[in-house]
């Protein structure tokens, strides 16, 4: 019976004939000229084997991996503040990990109970996903009751207002990420679940790639994990965009005239604060306390001259005091040169 060659025996002879060790004109005749010819190729040729797994694709280049990255360290920026000023306390958020898995593997590392937010990106199709630590949720629900940020074991389902306060969360939390993705696409965020068992969350087939953005959250004592899927489907239209090269081009291109404008009208509509200075003068503590009733205070500005108008801390003007309609006023007389100390 003819004998029958191994899959590695056969690779190895292909490469043997390749490299010329092994010619048509010299058939292997034998099982041990064979092997000779076998021994001969794996001896003379290194192969370096990349093992690829057909079940997960990789479907993010490292490129990609790498953009993705960026994006979400100026989200976990804008996160720290935004949670801090919710939460009256310093938060600090840092990415982890970007990686990419299958959402079975994601769903099978998550634990149970914990808190998970499936939200919509229109126009992008598809549903997210933002969980959340259960341990985390309650200090951050003990927090927002008045306590000190306390960790209580929940394992339960949450109240209406526990869900309702962790809703306000999120909807920060989902405008913080829409504005580090604004650089590369514009979209509107919108909660359209939470739940708290992984089992009952399905957003895509068990199968399909994802990418997984890991975080670290601390503030006060406590410190617990966040993390954000997004599928590769959802992902899919934009995915030429999801490189640092097309990123700043975008980032260059929204510094446009309208933009500049829109700025500037920001600017221009901000309020500050305006003081009109009558004078000063400067008493010792003993004067001070001796004060009473009827006492005068003698300032070092004469009734005539100009006064002191501030704007923030900066003297920008000098005025005359005055009314207008009953109300007191101050007219400008003078604009102060803020580089030379000189009016204008």
């Amino acid at each position: 019976m003819a004998e029958i060659l191994s899959q590695s025996e056969i690779d190895s002879l292909l490469s043997a004939l390749s490299s010329g060790e092994l010619t048509p004109d010299k058939p292997a005749s034998s099982g041990a000229t064979l092997h000779s010819a076998v021994e001969a190729a794996d001896d003379g040729i290194k192969r370096t084997i990349k093992v690829y797994d057909f079940k997960r694709q990789n479907k993010f280049s490292k490129d990609h991996i790498r953009t993705l990255s960026m994006i979400h360290e100026a989200f976990s920026r804008i996160l720290s503040t935004t949670l801090s000023g919710q939460l009256r306390m310093l938060v600090q958020v840092e990415v982890v990990s970007v990686e990419q898995l299958t959402f079975d593997e994601y769903s099978r590392s998550l634990p149970s109970p914990t808190i998970l937010n499936v939200f919509s990106m229109e126009p992008l199709v598809g549903t997210a996903l933002f969980e959340v630590n259960i341990d985390l949720t309650s200090a951050i629900i003990d927090r927002m009751l008045g306590g000190p940020g306390r960790v209580t074991r929940i394992r339960r389902d949450l109240t209406d207002i526990e869900r309702t306060l962790i809703s306000s969360v999120t909807m920060r939390i989902l405008a913080a990420l829409s504005e580090a993705w604004q650089n590369v696409t514009n979209f509107s965020p919108k909660l359209e679940t939470l739940e708290m068992n992984p089992r009952f969350i399905q957003i895509v087939p068990p199968s399909d790639p994802i990418v997984l953005i890991t975080f670290e959250a601390k503030f006060g004592e406590n410190t617990g994990p966040l993390s954000l899927c997004i599928p590769y489907i959802m992902l899919e239209p934009i995915m030429g965009k999801i490189s640092a090269q097309a990123m700043f081009a975008t980032a260059r291109q929204s510094q446009s005239e309208s933009h500049r404008v829109g700025l500037k009208d920001r600017v221009v509509a901000t309020q500050v604060a305006v003081q009109v200075v009558l004078g000063e003068s400067v008493v010792s503590v003993e004067d001070v306390l001796s004060l009473g009733v009827g006492d005068v205070l003698t300032l070092d500005a004469a009734v005539g001259d100009d006064l002191a108008v501030l704007v923030g801390e900066r003297r920008k003007f000098r005025g005359r005091p005055g009314t207008v309609r009953n109300k007191l006023a101050v007219q400008i007389s003078a604009i102060v040169d803020d580089n030379e100390g000189e009016e204008q």
